[in-house]
């Protein structure tokens, strides 16, 4: 399944999996028998532990957090991992995939509110402001990033100004908003069990 894990070259020809669509290796070909519950609750797992880039703890911990809120956990836990700083920078198009978006985060590139957060895990609020510091303007791969941005698209609980290249949180993403095909409900079984 493609998860945008490579930016930009995923939405191009060059995608790997849109080019062989089986694992690597000498026996990616080979059919495979059929997955157990189990199986299919743990890949879901992996998928989205892989999609934002998290180790198993810290994935654990966003799901406990989001077990003790009110609501459906399944969607509590996806909304609180695309309000993360390092998605959000990525969802405004500042980077090319959310692994690029850590590393630039990690290295104080861009401002919460005025103030600098080097912290990948920091979980944005409504009507914070994110922008790229000003040091930090002028970097090639945040301006390509932001040429590229039409064809992934801003989603619409936030808001871009490519000029000025700032952003800001309008809302919290609901569901609809999160078009990659996940099924969170799977995970909630997983860890439920």
């Amino acid at each position: 399944m493609k998860l945008f894990l490579k930016g930009d070259r995923c939405y191009s020809d060059k995608c790997a999996v849109d080019r062989r669509g089986y694992p690597p290796g000498q026996h990616g070909q080979r059919r495979r028998g059929k997955i157990s519950d189990y199986g299919i609750q743990l890949r879901e797992k992996q998928k989205v532990k892989r999609i934002y880039g998290l180790q198993e703890n810290q994935f654990h911990l966003f799901f406990e957090r989001s077990d003790r809120q009110k609501g459906i956990t399944g969607t509590n836990l996806l909304v609180q991992l695309e309000r993360r700083l390092d998605n959000v920078v990525y969802r405004l198009g500042f980077v090319n995939s959310r692994n690029q978006g850590r590393h630039f985060v990690r290295h104080g590139h861009f401002l919460v509110n005025g103030k600098k957060v080097d912290i990948p895990s920091y979980l944005v609020n409504i009507n914070d402001v994110i922008e790229v510091r000003e040091k930090s303007r002028n970097i090639q791969a945040i301006t390509d990033s932001l040429d590229s941005v039409v064809r992934r698209g801003v989603p619409p609980w936030l808001e871009l100004e490519k000029d000025n290249k700032k952003g800001a949180v309008k809302a919290f993403p609901v569901r609809e908003d999160l078009t990659m095909p996940m099924q969170e409900q799977l995970i909630v079984e997983l860890y439920s069990k």
